[in-house]
């Protein structure tokens, strides 16, 4: 199996700005070599640049500036262009499905954007990757005669990590991380040992919502704590107090900085506040059940602006299209983080041992269900309102949600018979 740890560092102050100091520097070279990138297309159309042929100048550039680009790791320096190059690569292929749409008759406004990978600002550039434990950094290297864990990084010295679990199986990466006033360390592992839980002969299906942010198979209703709207009001004071200062100046004063700061802050309590929260319900869930079903949910194309409708009898006018009540379902499912769950749920029970089916979610509340007694029969008229279900031909009535639940929880044992 491969985890990710992320641990706290807590760096002296000289070491604090060699972090920054080494951020700047990755920054540039990005910013660089995405100009040279441009430069090179500017000239002709048909001369491309690629990774290789940057990569090979670097060992040129570390030579001409050893105060700067020299003094850090060689291998997290051609991380920073592989990470450009995985830019355009990217790039290229929307760019591509916005020809294939114009191709098609797609108005070029409604046509996807192609998207030109943008320079990036200092405060922007967060994080240095390298590539390999033991090429210009060292994880666990503390000094002699030194008890607490540190990691060794190239130009900085052995900062002190906070480390609150072991770490399992072999290091990979390490990435050094910049969030907010913190700094963090992220260490990528592989051949770490599963830790399988015993058996409980459980099974359950969960189905997934806004009013209630799971619901499962045998009735259980997980409430939907809302992070984002208990916050909405102190997230938008400091918001108006960051809309005072000007958006573009050279120079940002003590002020402007203490306010995106403040902004900053409380996303990453709302962040905090999420993951705790999803890390606990998936818990619970992987703990109580050997096979968990799920819907496999689209949430990119469940939170998509809906197409403006042209009026054919207005030039230059549109016709309503639902836009302003889509915008409120879309915050609170985006809200919820439904994909982040699943992600953090399907982790768990790998490295539990347990099974997470994902299954189609079409019909789940509003087909009768089978497992229950019911007759299997699917309509829309069964979901009466928003909570209750009511089979318009055996008369079956259950909350709309636990329905959806043991819909899922039928179509996983049907999944796990056909693997059988």
């Amino acid at each position: 199996m491969i985890r990710a740890y992320k641990f706290l560092l807590r760096p002296t102050a000289r070491q604090e700005a060699s972090l920054r100091a080494m951020l700047a520097a990755h920054c540039s070279l990005y910013n660089g070599a995405l100009q040279e990138r441009r430069d090179a297309y500017a000239h002709s159309s048909q001369t491309k640049i690629k990774y290789g042929d940057q990569s090979a100048q670097l060992k040129d550039i570390r030579t001409f500036d050893p105060e700067r680009q020299g003094r850090w790791s060689f291998s997290s320096q051609q991380s920073t262009l592989r990470r450009l190059n995985v830019a355009f690569v990217a790039f290229f292929k929307r760019a591509q499905k916005r020809k294939a749409a114009l191709a098609r008759g797609v108005p070029k406004d409604l046509a996807p954007k192609a998207g030109y990978p943008r320079f990036k600002g200092v405060g922007h550039f967060d994080t240095v990757t390298f590539p390999k434990d033991g090429d210009g950094c060292r994880w666990d290297s503390p000094p002699p005669h030194d008890t607490q864990t540190r990691v060794r990084l190239q130009g900085v010295g052995h900062v002190r990590v906070h480390q609150h679990r072991p770490v399992r199986g072999r290091v990979k990466t390490v990435s050094v991380k910049r969030e907010g006033r913190k700094w963090y360390m992220i260490i990528t592992c592989d051949q770490v040992p599963a830790e399988p839980l015993p058996a409980t002969g459980a099974n359950v299906g969960i189905d997934m919502g806004i009013t209630h942010f799971l619901t499962t198979s045998q009735g259980e209703h997980v409430p939907n704590p809302r992070f984002l709207r208990a916050s909405a009001e102190e997230l938008a004071a400091a918001q108006r107090v960051l809309e005072t200062f000007p958006k573009k100046t050279r120079r940002r004063t003590k002020k402007h900085r203490a306010a995106a700061g403040r902004v900053a802050k409380i996303h990453a309590k709302i962040r905090r506040q999420r993951l705790d929260h999803h890390h606990k319900r998936a818990l619970d869930l992987v703990r109580d059940n050997d096979v968990i079903g799920h819907e496999a949910l689209n949430t990119a194309g469940m939170t998509k602006t809906p197409a403006p409708k042209p009026d054919p009898d207005q030039d230059g006018a549109f016709l309503p299209n639902g836009a302003a009540a889509k915008a409120g379902l879309n915050k609170s499912i985006l809200d919820a983080s439904w994909g982040l769950f699943l992600g953090i749920l399907a982790n768990k029970a790998e490295s539990a041992g347990r099974r997470v089916i994902p299954v189609d979610a079409r019909n789940t509340s509003r087909t009768c269900p089978p497992s229950a007694g019911g007759c299997g029969h699917v309509a829309k008229e069964n979901r009466v309102t928003q909570t209750k279900f009511e089979c318009v031909k055996c008369g079956f009535v259950e909350n709309a949600d636990t329905v959806g639940a043991l819909n899922v929880e039928h179509r996983a044992g049907l999944a796990l018979c056909a693997e059988a």
